[in-house]
């Protein structure tokens, strides 16, 4: 069984328990792109039908299925909002999408 199968597995397992949420801690974490994108579309379909908290670093997984996302650096939230406003956000742009600070607006300790 690959990874992608075996986290595919474990989500089938927590659905068979009926749950009232879902929280996943890094759902795609180890996958390769092709296996993240097909774990992304079972649960983009069980949003509709579960309260979902996502812990996730694959950017391009949040931003195609949090309707609200969080980001959080050293241990504190640097922005909140839609995909929308956190990829236009400056300080998550420095942190997790890689760009300079030419800014210089952006602490994650202060």
């Amino acid at each position: 069984m690959s990874h992608g199968q075996h986290r595919q597995l474990e989500l089938g397992m927590a659905l068979a328990t009926h749950p009232v949420m879902l929280l996943l801690d890094e759902p795609m974490a180890g996958l390769g792109i092709e296996e993240s994108r097909a774990m992304s579309k079972p649960l983009a379909s069980l949003k509709r039908q579960y309260t979902i908290l996502l812990i996730e670093h694959d950017m391009d997984a949040v931003f195609s299925l949090a309707d609200r996302i969080s980001v959080l650096v050293g241990g504190r939230i640097v922005a909140s909002g839609t995909a929308d406003e956190i990829r236009n956000h400056p300080g998550v742009r420095v942190a997790y999408l890689g760009e300079d600070d030419d800014a210089g607006d952006f602490r994650a300790d202060g």
